[in-house]
């Protein structure tokens, strides 16, 4: 089986290569590629490998953008560090997705979905779905919110969302809470600011708390499975991560 590795860190790229010949010795790694522009000329100009293992993210761009510049019909396992947010539009011409670190494991179970599906006698071919790239890209060059426009009194200004420690709400307001100690209703709900800043940065522990990283001085094991956060500017005790949360911010923390 001849596979093609596309990955801009030398590192990952030489630590996937060693799992998978530990995994298959007979594969055959066609080439490591860093970049779409050197994917896209490599494509062109050689025959198609079995297998793709694609980085969602390279240095000059999207690895989405090369299917958009040459037509791959071999099946694709894509690997991100981004998590579930936007797994389901990965699913573009792929048998899978890996969450890196990759887990050997799973590796192992990806290439034997690959093994089962096309190795078979009447292998299928694989259809790019072009309406999933488009939502994946979307997703990945989303601009978020840089700021936000609070009313104070008679005046108007604007806070950046760099200075938001986290936004709560209450009592059917939205809060944001400044590293600065300044506190200020925003004109949106918590759903809508979910949505507006980046999940890389902010995380939504339960219905009431959307914290940034940096705002989180200690993290303590509370009841039933859950985590309670201590956060700078506020001796409120309900800054806890809901036990259905908590490992997916676990997951966020160790990104």
């Amino acid at each position: 089986m001849k596979v093609l590795i596309v990955e801009d860190e030398s590192m990952a790229a030489k630590r996937l290569t060693n799992l998978l010949l530990e995994i298959d010795p007979e594969i055959e790694i066609a080439a490591r590629l860093d970049s779409v522009k050197r994917t896209v000329n490599w494509l062109k100009e050689n025959e198609r490998p079995d297998l793709l293992f694609f980085d969602i993210q390279l240095a000059d761009g999207l690895s989405f953008e090369i299917l958009e510049q040459v037509n791959v019909t071999s099946p694709i396992i894509f690997t991100t560090a981004f998590d579930e947010y936007a797994i389901q539009a990965f699913k573009v011409n792929s048998i899978d997705y890996l969450l890196k670190p990759i887990d050997p494991s799973e590796l192992k179970n990806a290439l034997n979905k690959f093994n089962e599906r096309y190795k078979s006698s009447t292998p299928e071919e694989p259809s790019l779905n072009l309406g999933m790239l488009q939502q994946a890209m979307q997703m990945l060059t989303k601009q978020y919110k840089e700021r936000f426009v609070v009313k104070i009194g008679e005046h108007i200004r604007t806070v950046p969302v760099a200075d938001a420690a986290y936004f709560f709400s209450q009592e059917k307001a939205t809060y944001l809470q400044t590293f600065q100690s300044n506190r200020y209703i925003i004109d949106y709900t918590m759903e809508q600011v979910e949505q507006l800043v980046d999940p890389k940065k902010f995380f939504r522990i339960n219905r009431k708390y959307l914290v940034s990283l940096s705002a989180v001085k200690d993290i303590i094991s509370y009841t039933n499975s859950r985590l309670r956060l201590v956060l700078v500017q506020t001796d409120e005790t309900d800054a806890i991560v809901s036990r259905d949360k908590v490992q997916e911010f676990r997951k966020w923390l160790d990104q």
